[in-house]
């Protein structure tokens, strides 16, 4: 292992962004790039957040590393925590903003326990350089601004320091209160030999009078009216002066008030908020400290993106933000632990980033690999013969698993690949995109094999769940309506299927046949395989007869399909509503005995795709506790307009799925899908695709085309 020549190399700077402790090198760690080794791997220093002096670190993989400039090192080395250092670098926005603050820049802080506004007055260098090689850490010295919209008045106490870390918002200019504009202040300049430098296109000039703020203000107040609705981004002046900014998450009128009211996200916790908590009500859920409940009228439209009535941009250009390279190492990238998922994935940034209509391809990809084991042997290192739309695939998969964000430029690079042109710009839904990933991308063989009443075979690769309405009750389950629909078409499975994506009855956004429809974590597939013994629904012996009309009884379990052997189906069908029924013979196994023990074969829920005025999410599966379950966006926020900006995506957890899910199936039948948390009830309201797997039986390179 020969590294490179150290002085072909610049001065490079990383964090390490994943992967375990290697040789001196952890998750949150700084280092320096002193050379790197023909396998792509950096050699390089190591930082101390208590001193500027490098130690060795030994080497670690490019691709669990994020490239810094000096700047950005010397701030995340001021940063104690190191996953204080990985929270700021999942927000590129933010961080992009305090990198290019500048003197006089006004900023939100975390401060005991709540939150304060604060006028940036220097960048402090902290540490002794005693070596060239040692890297002083910088901080920033700030002036808090009181309620009233004026600085602090002890002149006599030193400022104090804080951390990138610390600062929760950078507050535009246009959104500043008329007393914080730097020509209404009454102070001296602070002259210091490290006072702050003009840093970068944030780098403001002072107001002199208040004739262009209200240039400023005549502008914001010609934007144009928004209609509110769940998933906006929003603003509130808060009571300190203040404009805090997030996401609608929802909208109705809470108990104890009158008139609409929203349930906003913040984008950082505020002192005083809740976890989606009013009252002794939840109406969505998301991290402590960060809902907001406000009258509808206290909300505008996000001012940072909107559009002035002028048509003139309120925003400037903004350039898509920076992600970390990525080269392709040797090994395969498993599926993402579930140890491991919630620090790599959860948080904004993460993910596959939407762009142009992409989110019905967004989810699907995120849902098929992220964590399935069932996909993963079809993703492992290409043959020499593969083509190249089968290779962009497995590296979209492969900086998933290992950086956990996947760029827009690498999701469009795929997408024109796909044989089509419309891929790269129209709106699908995602059977479409499911049948030509698996037959043209993957070469696999239709994942179902069906046998009809005909006795003809046919394969597909997802199974349309097809039935009148009125055979269903009120909130069927998945197990319900697959059971229906393949009793009623008179369909069987030829074989137990590796992956099964079951579509609801709806149709894109225009039409959905039921209001809710509950999630089975299991389906038990074990009564619609062809020719597979069955027991009988009453005593539990083989099975010899089944009813189509016995499905929708209700006194004898509807919903469930109903097999029995030649003595219950004759006891049955004594019954005088029952006479009119007519049982079919079942195929049974010559060599399988009466009394034999069926065993039964059951496929695990990995994946729900769900959609919304015609915007594709998902949830996803990722461990084995019933909690551990994963809500993906890839457009969840936007950064600017629709020509300078780019979306960004989203991962959140969601453990009260899981609380949700294990209630006993009675209970369920009984629930009030309305009064769910707010991604339980998205989930619910919502379902397109459900996907499950198979536990005993993976797909393989075997299944391909030949």
């Amino acid at each position: 292992m020969e590294p490179k020549s150290k002085a072909s190399l610049t001065e490079k700077f990383f964090i390490v962004i994943r992967g375990k402790s290697r040789k001196g090198f952890y998750r949150g760690c700084i280092g320096r790039v002193e050379a790197e080794t023909q396998r792509g791997e950096l050699m390089g220093l190591l930082y101390s957040g208590s001193n500027g002096s490098p130690k060795s670190g030994g080497v670690v993989a490019r691709e669990d590393t994020y490239p810094l400039t000096r700047h950005q090192a010397q701030l995340f080395l001021f940063v104690t925590s190191v996953s204080k250092r990985l929270e700021l670098l999942c927000n590129p926005q933010l961080f992009s903003a305090i990198c290019e603050l500048s003197q006089d820049d006004l900023v939100v802080l975390r401060y005991k326990k709540g939150h304060m506004p604060a006028l940036v007055k220097n960048l402090m260098q902290i540490g002794k350089k005693e070596n060239k090689e040692d890297l002083q850490m910088l901080g920033f010295e700030v002036e808090f601004v009181d309620n009233d919209h004026k600085l602090s008045s002890k002149k006599s106490a030193p400022l104090p320091l804080f951390s990138a870390a610390d600062i929760i918002q950078v507050v535009p200019s246009s959104s500043l209160p008329l007393g914080l504009q730097c020509g209404g202040l009454n102070r001296k300049a602070v002259t210091r030999i490290n006072s702050m430098p003009n840093i970068g296109s944030r780098a403001r000039q002072v107001r002199e009078s208040q004739t262009e703020q209200s240039v400023i203000q005549s502008q914001r107040s010609n934007i144009s009216p928004v209609p509110l609705e769940v998933g906006s981004m929003v603003e509130v002046v808060s009571n300190t002066g203040v404009t805090v900014y997030g996401v609608v998450r929802w909208l109705g009128v809470p108990v104890g008030k009158s008139g609409e009211w929203a349930g906003i996200e913040l984008d950082y916790d505020v002192n005083g908020c809740s976890d989606g908590k009013y009252g002794s009500q939840r109406y969505f859920t998301c991290k402590g400290s960060r809902a907001l409940f406000v009258p509808i009228t206290k909300c505008s439209p996000d001012s940072r993106f909107v559009h002035s009535s002028t048509g003139r941009e309120t925003t400037k250009p903004i350039e898509t933000p920076p992600v970390p390279t990525f080269e392709d190492s040797d090994g395969d990238a498993p599926p993402v632990p579930e140890s491991e998922v919630v620090s790599l994935l959860v948080g904004k940034m993460k993910g596959i980033q939407g762009h142009i209509n992409s989110c019905y391809l967004d989810a699907t990809l995120f849902s098929l690999f992220t964590s399935a084991v069932t996909l993963d042997n079809i993703c492992q290192n290409p043959a020499d013969t593969e083509r190249p739309v089968t290779c962009t695939l497995r590296k979209i998969v492969s900086r998933l698993r290992r950086q956990g964000f996947v760029p827009a430029e690498s999701v469009m690079h795929f997408r024109t690949q796909l044989g089509c042109d419309t891929f790269q710009t129209d709106e699908k839904d995602p059977e479409e995109f499911i049948t030509v990933l698996f037959q043209k991308v993957l070469c696999m063989e239709p994942l179902l094999k069906l046998k009809s009443k005909s006795e003809t075979s046919q394969g597909t690769y997802t199974f349309q769940i097809f039935l009148e309405k009125e055979q269903m009750g009120q909130l069927p389950t998945v197990q319900q309506l697959l059971d229906t629909s393949c009793m009623s078409g008179d369909l069987k499975f030829e074989e137990v299927p590796s992956c099964l994506m079951v579509q609801m009855p709806r149709f894109g956004n225009k039409y959905k046949m039921f209001s809710h429809i509950i999630p089975s974590t299991e389906l038990d597939i074990t009564d619609l395989l062809y020719n597979s013994p069955r027991e009988c629904f009453i005593c539990g012996h083989l099975a010899e007869y089944e009813c189509l009309q016995c499905l929708p009884d209700r006194k004898l379990q509807p919903g469930r399909i109903k097999q029995y052997c030649s003595t219950c189906n004759a006891q049955v069908h004594t019954h005088p509503l029952r006479q009119a029924h007519s049982p079919k013979a079942l195929a049974v196994p010559a060599d399988v005995a009466a009394d034999t023990s069926v065993p039964r074969h059951m496929m695990q829920l990995f994946a729900v795709l769900c959609i919304h005025t015609s915007h594709y999410v998902s949830f996803v599966k990722y461990g084995s506790d019933p909690h551990s379950w994963l809500f993906f966006d890839s457009m969840a926020d936007r950064y600017g307009d629709d020509q300078h900006g780019y979306n960004i995506p989203e991962i959140r957890a969601c453990p009260e799925l899981g609380d949700f899910l294990i209630q006993p199936e009675e209970e369920l039948a009984r629930a009030d899908p309305t009064q769910a948390p707010e991604l339980v009830q998205r989930l619910l309201c919502d379902s397109y695709m459900f996907l499950y797997q198979s536990p005993t039986k993976p797909l393989s390179k075997t299944n391909h085309q030949e």
